[in-house]
């Protein structure tokens, strides 16, 4: 319900910021976008982790979609008056922050809820689950304003979606209720009273333990580069729905154009999370992980090559399914090898480690892209870097668990 209704609300951020006819979008500003939302969080993002070891989870996850479902109210206003200074980029700021500790929280319980053994394949539920109710949140949205906008202005219809976001993120912090308070830790022998000094010590010591996971860390490392490269073909997807295939001045036209291209992404992502059990039980885990980014390093070539929206869609919807495919084993991967005494610590780590990575790729995309999307060399470097990264640095002598490691 969180990652359905998240869907709804970067829908209707998308149309005011980025698809509105009075604000002409270049790689440049949806680069400052990603940053303006995943840099902060990636700040104190490693220190709210610790609080994901300190306190009920169910409880966090529970005040946390409650919180977001009061800024909302707040960003709805701004939007309804048109306002896009930094009062909105403040309110938008804690929300999308929020949303990662919520994300962080449910990574970090779910081994309590099933055996190790099923991880990989509970992750493929999970984890792709909640990618899919992105997209069919993101297309709800859009359906929901074309019919708003035969009745009101586009800035109303975009302040009216948000507060029906809003009501969205109080039924998900009520479906969190449903959970016992520690069925999704930390475990009552795990809690422990400590001040904020220890608080940052214990960051610290996240971080030195996922340095001693060599595994986990090649895995985590693999991860943002790979989104940090998906993340680069999709702001080139959206110059190119917005301002080549189709009318600059017709906003609508682009905005279409995209969400069908990331509908379809959605689709390569669930076939990406279901393949991964097999892939993992026939391969290996590790194995798995460097096949899945070398598969992703071919596709851009192709973009690389020729630019039209046929090419554009094939590639996005393979880059997703293999991309998933990868981070479904990774989550897996940490899963199993991190302690719960410190797996809120390290998955909070880990989604720093994945927002570098996108604003990594959003900041390179801003740099060689012009604003109309087209060119090669973007796509010619992505595919360079997933295969170096997969070639060189994810050999078998690398990890620890030997390449065929399962659990």
């Amino acid at each position: 319900m969180g990652q359905f209704t998240d869907g709804l609300f970067q829908s209707a951020l998308a149309s005011f910021v980025l698809f509105s006819p009075e604000r002409q979008p270049s790689a440049g500003t949806a680069a400052l976008a990603f940053s303006v939302v995943l840099l902060p969080y990636s700040l104190i993002g490693p220190f709210v982790g610790t609080l994901l070891d300190r306190f009920s989870r169910q409880r966090i996850i529970f005040a946390s979609n409650l919180f977001r479902a009061i800024t909302l109210i707040f960003i709805a206003v701004l939007i309804r008056n048109g306002v896009t200074g930094a009062q909105l980029t403040i309110f938008v700021l804690v929300a999308f922050g929020v949303n990662r500790l919520i994300l962080a929280g449910l990574s970090a319980g779910l081994p309590l809820l099933i055996d190790k053994k099923q991880l990989i394949s509970y992750n493929a539920v999970a984890v792709t689950g909640g990618t899919v109710f992105v997209v069919l949140g993101g297309g709800a949205g859009i359906g929901f304003r074309h019919l708003l906008d035969s009745q009101i202005n586009a800035d109303s219809a975009d302040g009216y979606l948000i507060v029906f976001a809003s009501a969205c993120f109080t039924i998900a912090a009520l479906l969190a209720l449903l959970l016992p308070k520690h069925s999704i830790g930390p475990l009552a022998h795990e809690i422990k009273k400590s001040s904020f000094i220890d608080g940052y010590r214990e960051m610290r010591d996240g971080f030195r333990l996922l340095r001693s996971h060599r595994d986990c860390f090649l895995g985590i490392s693999a991860t943002g580069i790979q989104r940090g490269g998906s993340t680069a073909i999709t702001l080139m997807a959206l110059l190119l729905m917005r301002n080549t295939f189709n009318d600059p001045a017709n906003p609508e036209a682009g905005l279409v154009g995209f969400a069908f291209a990331i509908t379809l992404s959605g689709v390569g992502i669930t076939i990406g999370a279901i393949i991964a059990p097999f892939g993992v039980a026939k391969f290996g885990r590790h194995k798995w992980i460097r096949s899945m980014l070398i598969a992703c390093g071919f596709f851009p070539f192709l973009l690389a090559i020729a630019q039209t929206e046929a090419i554009l869609i094939f590639v996005i919807f393979f880059v997703g399914l293999f991309g998933q495919s990868l981070k479904v084993t990774n989550d897996a991967l940490v899963q199993s090898q991190i302690v719960d005494e410190y797996r809120g610590r390290v998955f909070a780590v880990y989604d720093v480690m994945i927002n570098g990575g996108i604003v990594s790729g959003a900041v390179i995309a801003a740099m060689l892209l012009p604003a109309n999307g087209a060119g090669s060399l973007l796509p010619f470097v992505v595919s360079v870097t997933y295969l170096t990264m997969a070639l060189v640095f994810l050999k078998a002598k690398n990890f620890r668990a030997g390449v065929h490691a399962t659990n």
